[in-house]
């Protein structure tokens, strides 16, 4: 692959973004690069030169610059965005080229990044990228985040607790409760339990967490522009239970909880519905969001739907945030083929979701 010259590093030292207030057309939306072991420096490097992120969006990268020019260099793609480190100062009249990316530069990277390799430096990387990226947020200078992938196994290494990027954010942002939820097409789908053995998911298939989880959808999705959210939830046995041939979760735990939604709360549920049909019927557009109750179930369904073009939305946190629908890609990490669709999805959902967050607060 034929490469380009790599201009020096420019400073944006001293200076700090423009308040996302200032600019709900075009808003910042912050990209952590993940694993820089992975794919997600390149396909993050490829999003943000591509034009239909540049038409709804101001990005910014956020990673080692040292690594992000290194891996520019070697795919021949643009590396000449302006940097700045933090901490910056408050100073609200920066101004730069409104459509130019720029790079939050979290530092260098302890050792040498070799492609496709667990390291507890990349895992370190990652997490700061994450952590900077969600202090931004909070403090308004971006408007949303999209997140490249990250490796469970490098976050171990690193000596991080949290098993992936919803369960972190939640702690960085102080969330009491999150969902993980996926948009692809008119398919919503959010997980009733995300990172556990399908054991213990089934353990956690309460009444108390349907019903925390329904409100939670509910109430994030009104946040999005839908007035009335149509709430459905899936079965955990095969048939849903088939009155009680195949398992009794349905009648005990998800049914009383759906009834709670509706008397209780006036949310707009239904089900429990067997699941082999009911991702096929929201797909059509009978509903507006399903609740699956472990990963996998629904999991499956979105990425035979929409696989690369649906993203990751994480409910329930005082930030948006959006994500790709797939992993590091450790073994073609380093080549130049990786696909940056999926990231290009989840920054321009994110910038929409910013414009339909503003919408919904109009009077």
């Amino acid at each position: 692959m034929q490469t380009e010259a790599c201009p020096t590093q420019s400073s944006l030292d001293n200076r700090t973004l423009t308040r996302v207030s200032e600019s709900p057309d075009k808003p910042r939306v912050g990209i952590p690069i993940g694993d820089p072991a992975g794919i997600g420096p390149e396909i993050a490097l490829k999003a943000v030169a591509d034009a239909r992120v540049r038409a709804v969006c101001r990005p910014v990268l956020i990673g080692s610059a040292r690594e992000l020019r290194r891996q520019a260099r070697h795919f021949g793609l643009p590396c000449g965005y302006p940097a700045f480190a933090e901490p910056m100062a408050a100073q609200d009249d920066f101004e730069t080229a409104q459509d130019e990316p720029l790079i939050c530069d979290t530092g260098d990277i302890a050792t040498a990044v070799a492609w496709g390799t667990l390291s507890a430096a990349s895992g370190r990387a990652a997490i700061a990228a994450i952590e900077t990226g969600a202090r931004l947020a909070l403090a308004g200078h971006l408007a949303a985040i999209a997140t490249a992938p990250i490796n469970k196994e490098a976050l171990r290494l690193a000596g991080s607790p949290f098993p992936g990027h919803t369960e972190m954010l939640a702690a960085l942002t102080g969330a009491d409760d999150v969902l993980m939820c996926f948009f692809a097409g008119n398919l919503r789908v959010f997980l009733l339990t995300i990172h556990l053995s399908l054991a213990d998911a089934i353990r956690r298939i309460t009444s108390a967490r349907v019903i925390e989880a329904v409100r939670l959808a509910d109430r994030e999705l009104r946040r999005f522009g839908l007035a009335r959210p149509r709430i459905a939830v899936a079965g955990l046995n095969p048939h849903a239970g088939e009155h009680g041939l195949f398992g009794s979760e349905e009648a005990r735990e998800i049914a009383p909880a759906i009834e709670a939604c509706r008397n209780l709360y006036h949310i707009e549920a239904s089900g429990p519905f067997p699941a082999d049909t009911l991702f096929v019927r929201a797909a059509r557009g009978e509903f507006d969001a399903v609740a699956a109750c472990y990963h996998d179930q629904g999991l499956i369904a979105v990425k035979c739907i929409a696989f690369g073009e649906a993203v990751n939305v994480t409910l329930g946190l005082p930030i948006i945030r959006t994500s790709v629908d797939h992993g590091t890609a450790f073994d073609i990490a380093g080549r130049g083929i990786a696909d940056h669709q999926s990231l290009v999805e989840a920054i321009t959902l994110a910038a929409r979701l910013v414009k339909d967050e503003i919408k919904a607060r109009e009077p």
